[in-house]
């Protein structure tokens, strides 16, 4: 069910989303994985929630620099 595919999802461990390009660009993010200053030296703190939260995130900085 959508229930036991979630709590599957929560298990598996989401990857950072580097991409090994660690420049920063004049906003603040990072030139390879568009991550925050913040955001990559938390990576490994943050729950797979909020992993996912930043990796929309990223996606959506993508689209407009």
């Amino acid at each position: 069910s959508e229930q036991i595919a979630l709590s599957q999802l929560e298990l598996l461990e989401i990857p950072s989303p580097c991409i090994r390009v660690c420049e920063t660009n004049n906003r603040g993010y990072c030139l390879g994985c568009l991550r925050s200053r913040e955001e990559r030296f938390n990576w490994l703190k943050f729950t797979p929630q909020e992993k996912r939260l930043v990796i929309e995130l990223c996606k959506r900085r993508r689209n407009y620099i």
